[in-house]
């Protein structure tokens, strides 16, 4: 298994992932393109020391944008919807 900071990349804290998180304890995390789903279970218990139920993925794309004349593409990032079976996951420590 890769190191977690690897397959881990950052929380995704928005309105969606709060109220997914209140009503279905899920949270959602962005992850390294390479991951997969058992890899990401793994490395979202081993660092939070909790139950991982289900692990959803998905591959956003990369907005097109514009900068004067020339146009660039942002990367495409991947996230992962996790459901936990029990415990919970504090981002900040409060």
């Amino acid at each position: 298994m890769k190191p977690i900071h690897q397959i881990i990349r950052k929380p995704l804290v928005t309105e969606k992932s709060n109220q997914m998180k209140e009503t279905g304890n899920v949270v959602a995390f962005e992850v390294a393109m390479g991951s997969n789903k058992v890899e990401i279970k793994q490395a979202i218990e081993s660092a939070f020391n909790v139950k991982v139920q289900d692990v959803r993925t998905m591959v956003v794309a990369g907005k097109v944008k514009r900068t004067g004349r020339n146009f660039g593409k942002r990367s495409n990032v991947k996230k992962a919807y996790v459901t936990l079976a029990e415990g919970t996951i504090d981002y900040f420590g409060v």
